[in-house]
């Protein structure tokens, strides 16, 4: 959609027309979904503050600016807030090496853990990819905050270093050195939990 067509939807969604705000709302819920459920690794918790970031979001379209940044851009900005109020009231409560439930169809974890090294012998290759994908997402959620979240806007989101760096409000290089540090350790991770497999 070109800018000015997305400027405008927005606009009518702010003035009060049901069907702009649904339409934005389809083309931004599964990326909203999908950065809350990577953070988060509970899918109750996910679909939770996904309804948050529309209801912050419809409160704030009228602050959207064009000119400042793109509209998904501005999308994850408003979720990362959120993501961290969330893991501030619930960082004694949160539990992060376990994982309940994976939604169906997400092929993001995977597309991750092939970027990471892998020792493993070749099995059933949809039994592999689940297994990946589990693995990854258990591993994902013991990083820190700050590594997780970059590595999940990167490698998950594909959104580029300018643009996480916006989102994040930090300087690129910092944002560099987090998806560094963050794959790095997750790589660790994997190859750990790997050799206690097997």
């Amino acid at each position: 959609m070109e800018a000015l067509e997305l400027v405008a939807l927005i606009r009518r969604a702010h003035g009060g027309d049901a069907s702009a705000w649904e339409d934005l709302v389809q083309r931004s819920h599964r990326r909203i979904y999908n950065i809350c459920y990577r953070f988060t690794g509970s899918a109750p918790d996910a679909e939770d503050l996904t309804q948050e970031v529309f209801i912050k979001m419809y409160r704030t379209l009228n602050t959207y600016d064009p000119a400042k940044a793109a509209f998904m851009t501005w999308v994850a900005t408003i979720t990362r807030n959120l993501l961290v109020d969330h893991f501030r009231k619930t960082k004694s409560e949160r539990l992060t090496d376990s994982l309940d439930v994976t939604p169906a169809g997400q092929p993001d974890s995977a597309s991750l853990a092939s970027r990471l090294p892998d020792s493993a012998p070749p099995l059933d290759s949809r039994l592999q990819s689940r297994e990946i994908q589990l693995m990854v997402q258990r591993e994902l959620q013991k990083l820190s905050p700050e590594l997780r979240e970059a590595v999940i806007l990167r490698d998950l989101q594909d959104m580029d270093y300018r643009e996480i760096a916006q989102v994040l409000k930090v300087p690129e290089g910092t944002v560099k050195s987090r998806i560094n540090r963050g794959r790095t350790e997750l790589a660790r991770l994997l190859s750990r939990t790997y050799r206690q497999a097997t």
